[in-house]
């Protein structure tokens, strides 16, 4: 059964543009012109990735990732004309896994579209080999098979991208990632300039398993060098 992906924009040639492009690629494309009808198609049906715009009547894009947020972990994708990295940081601070700014370029809005769909809908296969291992530090406990991170027994709710990110550091405690390597290897993609994509959604993860996130004493960054969570 081929993918969906939702596309929410209320510029409707938009949609109907990124659409096509998707569609030729085998992709089923449920279309939303506002944030409350992005919402209304995803609790009616099951989706595997969403390209949502910032701004949208009713509801913009922002508050719908952060209702979204609250009950699923599938891939977002912000589609927005604002350029700007303070922008591009609160998209990424309100749940979403990327960014793409308009006027986008479609081979590499699809590049990220397969990637992301690849990452969400194969997670964990990469590291089949040792599926069934927990790999502890202190208060944390990463159950490999689950693909569930349990902080003082209690499971930690993760997007797709931060599942990704907290695999990599948990198989690998105490070594230290550059942010380069960090995005080459969750994003699966060539790194360009991805200090503040990485650094997003470090801070989110440390919001999520931290008790003092400002005084990490899990989730660290060795600066100049790059982040780790300590073994412990």
């Amino acid at each position: 059964m081929s993918e969906c992906i939702l596309v929410a924009d209320d510029d409707r040639e938009i949609v109907k543009a990124i659409a096509i492009l998707l569609e030729r690629e085998g992709y089923k494309v449920l279309r939303a012109y506002d944030g409350l009808e992005a919402l209304d198609l995803l609790a009616q049906n099951q989706v595997q990735l969403i390209l949502m715009d910032v701004m949208m009547p009713r509801m913009d894009g922002l508050s719908a990732i952060m209702k979204i947020r609250e009950r699923k972990n599938i891939p977002i994708i912000v589609l927005s004309a604002k350029s700007e990295d303070t922008d591009k940081v609160l998209g990424l601070s309100m749940g979403a896994d990327d960014y793409v700014t308009k006027p986008y370029n479609s081979q590499e809005l699809l590049a990220r579209v397969k990637s992301h769909l690849r990452r969400y809908t194969r997670l964990g296969d990469i590291h089949a080999a040792s599926a069934s291992k927990e790999f502890k530090s202190g208060r944390l406990c990463y159950h490999a098979e689950e693909r569930v991170l349990y902080a003082d027994g209690e499971s930690i709710r993760l997007t797709a991208t931060e599942t990704k990110i907290v695999d990599l550091f948990m198989r690998n405690l105490g070594r230290v990632f550059s942010a380069e390597e960090i995005y080459c290897r969750v994003w699966e993609e060539d790194a360009f300039a991805p200090e503040n994509t990485v650094m997003v959604h470090i801070r989110r993860i440390r919001e999520k398993i931290e008790l003092n996130p400002k005084e990490p004493e899990y989730l660290k960054v060795v600066w100049g060098i790059g982040y780790k969570i300590e073994k412990m």
